[in-house]
């Protein structure tokens, strides 16, 4: 299982979703709203479908859930506009990192980001310097209770995914950016609900670092992932078992 998995899964059983609920509804809030934009009813509108279904996983209120959805269709004439912006830049030893943010005030996002970086040793680059390094992919993760491997593997085939691979009781599908809504609609079909579904940004190399510098490097990446603007981090370092075994025990 990838690493950005599996540290997804450390979160979650070490309850920083839950000690930061708010924040947590807060990014799923944006979400919706982003996936509504091209339509307000998730039967029809997959990306919306997927961010319900994850805003309903960790129990976020029907009403925030619907008023997300009219801020996004804009039926809430008084709401925020937000936008999305991908930001890239290179962190200590030569690290490469893609972030993806939704915001409603580019002037403040682009402080905080740059300001995070430069605290950790990494700094911005231009659109394009660091995202040749990565291929944009369909990504879904879900536990191996909800599908066998085996099954998963056959409906990989049938629906185009790249890559099916199974480790840590999670089981994880790649495929080309063009089969997200085929492979989102096949695991419908099945009732598999994913822990995570999107389009990743999947680093085409990854590089390794030692235990302590791989530390360095996930305390910059949590510091990111803390700011109230940002959706998702993307990375090349390759986290070992042995960092993240010390990232657990943190």
């Amino acid at each position: 299982m990838s690493g950005h998995s599996k540290w997804s899964t450390i979160k979650r059983k070490k309850g920083v979703a839950d000690a930061k609920r708010g924040a947590v509804f807060t990014r799923l809030a944006r979400e919706i709203s982003i996936a509504a934009r091209e339509g307000g009813d998730p039967d029809t509108n997959f990306r919306l479908r997927l961010a319900v279904d994850k805003a309903r996983a960790e129990n976020m209120p029907k009403d925030n859930i619907e008023r997300a959805i009219k801020k996004g269709t804009g039926e809430d004439k008084d709401s925020a506009v937000f936008e999305e912006i991908t930001f890239e830049g290179y962190g200590p030893h030569g690290s490469a990192l893609m972030v993806t943010c939704v915001t409603d005030n580019r002037n403040r996002t682009v402080p905080d980001m740059r300001h995070a970086f430069t605290k950790y040793g990494g700094n911005m680059a231009e659109q394009g310097a660091v995202a040749w390094q990565f291929d944009r992919k369909s990504y879904f993760a879900f536990p191996a209770s909800q599908l066998s491997f085996d099954k998963a593997f056959e409906l990989g085939i049938v629906v185009g995914a790249d890559d099916v691979v199974e480790g840590d009781g999670t089981i994880e599908i790649y495929g080309p950016v063009e089969a997200f809504k085929t492979i989102a609609d096949a695991l419908h079909q099945v009732h598999v609900h994913p822990d995570e579904a999107g389009l990743r940004m999947i680093a085409k190399q990854e590089m390794e670092l030692d235990v302590e510098s791989t530390l360095k490097f996930m305390k910059m990446v949590e510091a990111i992932e803390e700011l109230d603007d940002v959706q998702d981090v993307f990375h090349n370092v390759k986290v070992s078992d042995e960092a993240l075994a010390a990232l657990e025990a943190a």
